[in-house]
């Protein structure tokens, strides 16, 4: 007889009664809309609160899955582990997993794979109140024909341990890699939203150096960013908000996002054809282009031509498929309105564009998204960063002697604060004590805070505004 994993939560972070149930995924998932992406996702990284807290956020990645329903067979979730301790990443004992939907069967072969890891054990108890993996269950079981599952309750790992699980899970298109982590926990809404942007940025650019203060389930999101980058992934911010925005206290909120990775198909080039790439402005003008086109895009607006998929493929856009970082800013009657970047670059630099352009109109979590009557009123920047360079000097005195106000974008690092400011911000905070008094604050941490180990480093920028 196969054992059965019954449903633990159902009734408290999402319905017990199927009809009921089937009705409130059924209205997120709508409520989300089914959109076709342009690459299928290869991976998600969703939330776990209750439905009525994070399910909207959840259901904007799995309304991506619709058009695969038939082609997902296997889905590997991973979540972290709040009651049992896990040293390693934890097996359950069970065949199927029960839900008021109906039981998923477990993938018992995909999980022999995993018999000569170390990292890998199996509990039973680690898996028989956990609410991470329970919760996405009625998602996958709608959106998702025939498929078998193949649950880890992460505890104590490394990220390269949790990607090497990955890597030999990780199939064809017949696997999708699910990681269920809320961001930040109990914190004001104005901390959060600063908080949680940081870590949002920090996924987008790939960096696997999140703390479980960041994020709960830190640690197999960090596999997954590092399995992503071996495998030419790019992430997307699908949706970003806190319990205040739903359901929650704004004194005391947990935040959540949810993001798809997608693999990064861009057209080969026939170098033969290439052109000279166009002068600053002609650059300029082409990526302010691109940037407000996705916005327009993504607000149901007849998208420009620079937002076409044959973009890259044009000859004398070549050098929008390098690699290449930028931050998009936003404004409105001359007010911030919106700002995310990437600092390393990670992908083409058409694609990063796009992808900052719409994270700072419908992501940045200290906004509201950008409505359609807000697109005439909204002035796009685009900032192309150089590659980062460190700061050797170890004392503050010393940093604030080295920073070069107006051409200076500095990045601050301790354990797991970060923050950035661009160049512009010189034009706010002329002096250099102020300027880094405040790019401590953003980070969360207090203005005459210094430590031994804080890391700085700088970067210039190529700028171009919209003048309308």
């Amino acid at each position: 007889m196969p054992t059965i994993r019954p449903a633990a939560v159902a009734g408290m972070f999402y319905p017990d009664n199927p009809v009921e149930l089937k009705r409130t995924v059924a209205g997120l998932l709508a409520s989300a809309g089914a959109t076709e992406p342009a690459s299928p996702p290869k991976a998600l990284i969703v939330p776990h609160a209750g439905y009525i807290y994070s399910g909207s956020v959840a259901a904007s990645a799995y309304a991506l899955l619709g058009a695969l329903r038939d082609r997902i067979r296997r889905v590997v979730l991973l979540g972290p582990t709040h009651r049992v301790y896990v040293h390693g990443l934890a097996l359950p004992e069970a065949d199927r997993f029960a839900t008021p939907l109906g039981e998923v069967e477990l993938d018992r072969e995909a999980m022999q794979l995993l018999k000569d890891l170390p990292q890998v054990v199996r509990s039973a108890a680690a898996h028989q109140m956990e609410h991470s993996l329970e919760v996405q269950l009625p998602f996958l079981q709608t959106v998702l024909g025939d498929f078998r599952l193949l649950p880890l309750a992460v505890g104590e790992a490394t990220a390269a341990e949790v990607a090497e699980v990955l890597e030999k899970l990780w199939g064809g298109d017949e696997t999708l890699i699910v990681i269920s982590s809320d961001l930040s926990h109990f914190l004001p809404d104005t901390l959060a939203r600063q908080v949680d942007g940081g870590t949002v940025e920090a996924i987008l650019a790939l960096d696997s150096h999140l703390s479980h203060e960041q994020a709960c389930g830190a640690t197999p999101v960090n596999g997954l960013l590092l399995a992503a980058r071996r495998h030419g992934l790019h992430p997307v911010a699908l949706d970003v908000r806190n319990s205040s925005d739903t359901a929650g206290d704004p004194e005391r909120v947990v935040g959540y996002a949810a993001f798809a990775f997608q693999p990064e198909d861009c057209p080969e080039r026939d170098q033969s054809q290439e052109a000279d790439p166009p002068d600053e402005a002609g650059k300029g003008a082409t990526l302010l282009k691109l940037a407000r086109g996705e916005i327009g895009a993504r607000l149901g607006y007849l998208a420009p031509s620079a937002t076409d998929a044959n973009w890259l493929a044009k000859p004398d856009a070549n050098w929008l498929a390098e690699p290449g970082a930028s931050f998009v800013t936003l404004t409105r009657q001359g007010e911030l309105r919106g700002c995310i970047g990437t600092l390393e670059a990670h992908r083409p630099l058409g694609m990063d564009v796009r992808e900052n352009a719409a994270a700072a109109a419908f992501h940045d979590p200290r906004f509201m998204p950008v409505s359609r009557a807000e697109f005439d009123e909204i002035r796009v920047e685009v900032s192309l960063l150089s590659p980062s360079e460190a700061l050797a000097e170890k004392d503050e005195a010393s940093v604030l002697a080295a920073l070069r106000p107006n051409i200076d974008g500095v990045v601050f690092e301790y354990g797991h604060y970060r923050s950035t400011f661009l160049p512009q911000v010189w034009e706010q905070l002329p002096d250099p004590a102020e300027f880094m008094a405040h790019l401590k604050r953003k980070a969360g941490l207090p203005m005459d805070f210094w430590a031994e180990n804080v890391r700085l480093s700088r970067y210039t920028v190529s700028k171009w505004k919209e003048i309308r």
